[in-house]
């Protein structure tokens, strides 16, 4: 295997304030490695250029603008532009924990994959908000643990904010479609398809700032649901019963609620210890009451939005046979 030379790929929207924490980060990086940023402003009114500058001396950073089409497309730019040999691709809401660098060179020197995906994680400085939508987020008794990095896992399907492709995969590949969300498992699906490996490293973690409020939130897992059916649709093998849980999920909660006013209550008792599992969960992992009980309502807006999007877009793919493209045009960046 040849020597593994990194570039990290950041796309940026707007947001200049991100990228420079996220630079502060890369400065706090332990180890001496050499490795090059690639930030690809995509199409921002309020650039990162002069925050960029501060870290000139510092970092080798390479810096793009480009029209707006997209953090696909965006990634892509990126990679294209890049020195290295192996990219790390990143959002740029995240933060780097000291160790990464040396986290991700441990893992593949030992075992080398051309794609790998890595858990997030809350920030002691996050928000009570975000730390609630990261336990929805992460926690195994929501997403079974996976994002948290409770496993490690081979076939994983990495998520763009902390991912690593290899150019070898990439130019094979062609890299990200114009999907999104769901740009990130398209890539990993079809990247199985040409036969390449992909893992989840477990201690390859990120701090997931994810500046979001609740209604955002909503929008974000309701496009995800909306996503899925047309990525099953794609990649058939890929279809999973797994994903129904969210919509089940919810249905289920509802007819919990009318049941119990004809006095049927075991159901909504179930979902009640749910629930109060999930709030110990809550608690224990973030001491705080506050971050527990927004814990549950982020569970539900999960839950319930994902679940409306994949039963909206099931029934307009699967019933009413429709484009994707046409039905959803949101969820596609013209490329």
């Amino acid at each position: 295997m040849e020597a593994i030379n990194f570039s990290f790929i950041i796309p940026v929207f707007n947001r200049p304030n991100e990228i420079k924490e996220l630079l502060e980060s890369f400065l706090n990086l332990e180890g001496q490695h050499d490795f090059e940023i690639v930030i690809v402003e995509d199409g921002s009114t309020e650039t990162s250029e002069a925050v960029i500058k501060q870290f000139n001396n510092q970092l080798d950073i390479s810096y793009y603008f480009k029209q707006n089409s997209g953090p696909g497309d965006s990634r892509n730019y990126g990679m294209q532009n890049a020195k290295g040999n192996y990219f790390i691709i990143l959002d740029s809401d995240v933060l780097l924990p000291p160790n990464y660098l040396i986290e991700v060179i441990k893992f593949l020197e030992l075992d080398y994959y051309d794609c790998f995906g890595g858990p997030d994680a809350a920030h002691p400085s996050f928000t009570k908000l975000q730390r609630a939508i990261n336990f929805a987020m992460t926690s195994f008794i929501t997403t079974g643990g996976i994002r948290g990095g409770k496993q490690q896992v081979d076939d994983f399907q990495p998520r763009s904010f902390n991912m690593g492709l290899s150019k070898k995969a990439f130019l094979a590949s062609g890299g990200f479609g114009e999907i999104h969300p769901g740009e990130d498992p398209d890539l990993s699906l079809r990247l199985h398809q040409l036969g390449f490996k992909t893992t989840l490293i477990t201690s390859a973690f990120v701090y997931h700032k994810r500046r979001i409020s609740w209604s955002k939130f909503y929008n974000q897992v309701y496009k995800f649901g909306m996503v899925r059916p047309i990525l099953n649709q794609w990649h058939p093998k890929s279809s999973s019963i797994v994903y129904w849980f969210p919509t089940v999920f919810s249905l289920g909660l509802i007819i919990s609620m009318i049941l119990a006013f004809s006095q049927v209550s075991l159901p909504l008792y179930l979902y009640g210890l749910y629930f109060t599992i999930a709030f110990v969960l809550a608690l224990i992992s973030n001491r705080s009451i506050s971050v527990a009980f927004q814990a549950l309502l982020a569970i539900m807006i999960q839950f319930f939005g994902y679940g409306y999007g994949f039963l909206k877009s099931t029934f307009v793919l699967g019933v009413l046979k429709k484009n994707p493209k046409e039905s959803f045009p949101q969820l596609f960046f013209k490329i």
